[in-house]
């Protein structure tokens, strides 16, 4: 869809129509209204770097981020663009919220701007399912598998989110650990966190750990204020945990800001673990244990696959990238020491 066709569809002037998408003052609430209805019913978005991707067209690469407070998007988007520079490769990134359609947006992309590859970074499996076959540019997926999907022009690397995750209650039932909660992710609509769910499961069930999911997992988005929320919910329904894994870095820092505001001291009084390895989890206080992502693993393959299928047309590629624990200062052992090996 174009501002033609909603001014067409409006009733409005392809001007006016303008104005509105550029939120103009210069126009009128029922003008305004019957064009972001047009706008809403059939989801269009509005394109800031319209001028610029029309000069590249046909020649550019595009970033698709799924989620906008991901932190560890941002340290693999700066890498990929790093990279792709030395490779005289232009890209535009576009970031869209963790419950988007970002294949449906980059259909439309592809149908717009006719660019050489794409390269998504979180993207949904189920999304990829669905509507994938009409995307026919090489592509590559960062941190999720897209192995059993057995698309021609789709690759994907990523980490081994189940086993990162069982080695975390690993490391937390061996320093006396038993009474653990999980925060983070939508268990139903995330693959990643529902891996990293399931590798917690099978862990407590493997160490013979009490676990009831209904009880000790709350689910909330990839933000610090909704890992904050979810923290007191958690607390108020488990208040014997003496640890909470966060399945992100993001997601911990809200959780021990709001530890920290019942009162309660990390790791003296409840031990915190979360995912990623941002660099910010190095500079809180206490510094993070987590599970490191190699960032610079991952941009590397996942540009060197893209570019390589654009220009041979190979196979895809599937593979998985090592990850390692990051013991910190935010574990305590049960018998009063803080971990730090």
């Amino acid at each position: 869809m174009t501002i033609k066709d909603i001014a067409r569809l409006s009733g409005c002037g392809v001007a006016t129509v303008s104005r509105v998408l550029n939120q103009h003052p210069d126009v009128s609430e029922e003008t305004r209204r019957r064009v972001l209805a047009v706008v809403e019913e059939y989801g269009f978005q509005p394109n800031n770097n319209a001028k610029h991707l029309k000069q590249q067209a046909g020649t550019g690469i595009i970033i698709l981020v799924k989620g906008t407070q991901n932190m560890l998007f941002a340290d693999l988007v700066e890498r990929v663009q790093t990279l792709l520079q030395e490779n005289d490769r232009e890209a535009v990134v576009y970031y869209l919220d963790e419950d988007a359609d970002e294949v449906g947006y980059a259909l439309q992309l592809c149908r717009e701007r006719k660019p050489i590859g794409i390269l998504f970074l979180g993207g949904d499996v189920e999304m990829f399912g669905a509507k994938f076959q009409g995307i026919s540019v090489p592509c590559v997926l960062l941190t999720n598998t897209a192995g059993e999907l057995e698309f021609e022009n789709l690759s994907s690397i990523t980490t081994d989110d189940g086993e990162a995750a069982a080695q975390v209650i690993d490391f937390l039932a061996e320093r006396g650990h038993r009474r653990i909660g999980i925060l983070g992710g939508n268990w139903v609509c995330s693959q990643i966190s529902y891996r990293r769910l399931k590798g917690c499961e099978k862990t407590f069930a493997r160490l013979g750990l009490p676990f009831d999911q209904e009880r000790q997992c709350e689910p909330c988005r990839y933000s610090m204020g909704e890992a904050y929320a979810a923290t007191l919910r958690l607390l108020e329904r488990c208040p014997d945990l003496t640890a909470i894994f966060a399945v992100s870095d993001v997601m911990a820092m809200g959780t021990i800001r709001a530890l920290r505001d019942l009162g309660k001291r990390v790791p003296e009084d409840i031990s915190v673990v979360g995912f990623d390895g941002i660099a910010m989890a190095n500079y809180s206080v206490p510094r993070l244990a987590t599970v490191r992502q190699d960032t610079q693993r991952l941009a590397e393959r996942g540009v060197d696959i893209l570019l390589h299928n654009i220009e041979r047309k190979n196979r895809p590629v599937h593979e998985v990238v090592p990850f390692q624990l990051i013991p910190g200062e935010s574990v305590a052992r049960l018998d009063g020491e803080p971990s730090s090996n």
